[in-house]
């Protein structure tokens, strides 16, 4: 089947007992159960819960995985997975990544014995001395936030097999309708789906989608005895969202495109990061690996005063955290989304107190166009 029809149809069985075509919003904390060891399925609503299934089922399905798991936030997500390592284990963490995984890493999991190491991964080469006789895991972003830097994830994942090193991919900028790291040897996929696999702004949460038995059931043990889990209500918002998934990445993926485009011929912007620019140094690669570019566009203004004229004088484009909804959002990386990483690592790798991040929605683009013209004028 192809994605569309796996996205409106896996896990969205009509409901047995009344027919509705939309999963209900199963909205219990117990079940009822027939004796003692005898009941439905349900037990506990931290355990399991229907909504939650039908979610965890149709998004694994789209990452081409046999086993998923819907947590409370992409961050509960990430802290479930990095609980397959241990203490005395150590993680090769691409260097550029989202600011609050480099937050878990560098002030919560160091202070239980979790060594890690920052490797510019847009180079596979350069992971062959990173590898220590206790790595335990390769944990990639790409393309990364906020500079959009491409790994090759057929070869990092080729590399780290030779060791028997388990590969994770968090593919919350492209969704599984532009990359399936899967597909590329990933072992693991996180998400947060707060952003394009809800795609609406209206609810917070992460995924984690896997192909090892063994794995998924520390998985699911974790899920279950920590308890970030997503809510019924959240399941629900999310499986609506993942319905439209193919159709609103198409649009948000033609409006990058020409968004990046404007702003690369614009004279007051110095630098465009957007994979889908000829001039982008992973084209080739990210022509390859990915089905588009997407809608994650980030340029350079020049200086704090500039980016600030900029981000206060948009009308239409939304100052605000996050991204991935219908509505283009802007932000600051430096002080908003990356202002845990220290600044000499910031401006090592581009994420400097002039650069601008703007996820374009689908709007009509010549508003977004205008919009930004008019700020940057």
């Amino acid at each position: 089947m192809g994605f569309s029809t796996i996205a409106i149809h896996a896990g969205n069985e009509p409901d047995i007992a009344t027919g509705a075509v939309s999963v209900p919003i199963y909205q219990t904390s117990t079940y009822a159960q027939d004796g003692l060891g005898r009941h439905k399925g349900y037990e506990y609503a931290r355990t399991q819960n229907p909504t939650r299934s039908a979610l965890e089922k149709n998004i694994a399905a789209l990452e081409g995985a046999r086993f998923g798991y819907a947590f409370a936030s992409g961050m509960a997500a990430t802290d479930a997975v990095l609980k397959l390592v241990r203490s005395g284990d150590h993680v090769i963490l691409g260097d550029n990544t989202y600011g609050g995984t480099f937050r878990l890493f560098n002030k919560v999991l160091s202070n239980y014995g979790i060594e890690f190491d920052l490797v510019d991964t847009t180079e596979a080469t350069n992971l062959e001395q990173a590898f220590k006789p206790n790595t335990k895991m390769v944990f990639v972003e790409t393309p990364t936030n906020p500079v959009m830097s491409v790994t090759d994830l057929q070869a990092v994942s080729e590399i780290a097999h030779q060791r028997g090193v388990r590969v994770v991919c968090d593919n919350t900028f492209m969704s599984p309708y532009l990359q399936r790291p899967i597909d590329f040897g990933v072992d693991i996929v996180v998400h947060s789906t707060t952003k394009y696999l809800n795609g609406h702004s209206d609810s917070v949460g992460g995924f984690v989608a896997l192909n090892d038995e063994k794995d998924a059931e520390w998985i699911q043990f974790i899920q279950n005895s920590v308890g970030a889990i997503l809510s019924p209500f959240d399941s629900f918002l999310v499986l609506r969202g993942t319905k439209t998934l193919a159709v609103r990445m198409e649009a948000h993926d033609k409006n990058g495109r020409q968004v990046a485009s404007f702003l690369a011929e614009h004279p007051k912007i110095q630098k465009v990061y957007y994979p889908g620019l000829v001039s982008h140094p992973q084209h080739e690669l990210a022509k390859r690996q990915q089905k588009g570019f997407g809608g994650m566009v980030a340029f350079e203004t020049g200086s704090l005063d500039n980016a600030k004229k900029v981000l206060e004088s948009v009308k239409l484009c939304i100052l605000g955290e996050s991204l991935g909804g219908v509505e283009s959002l802007i932000s600051h990386p430096a002080t908003m989304t990356h202002a845990s990483v220290p600044i000499e690592k910031r401006e090592q790798l581009g994420i400097t107190d002039g650069l601008v991040r703007i996820s374009v929605g689908i709007e009509d683009v010549e508003d977004i166009i205008s919009d930004l013209d008019q700020a940057l004028g």
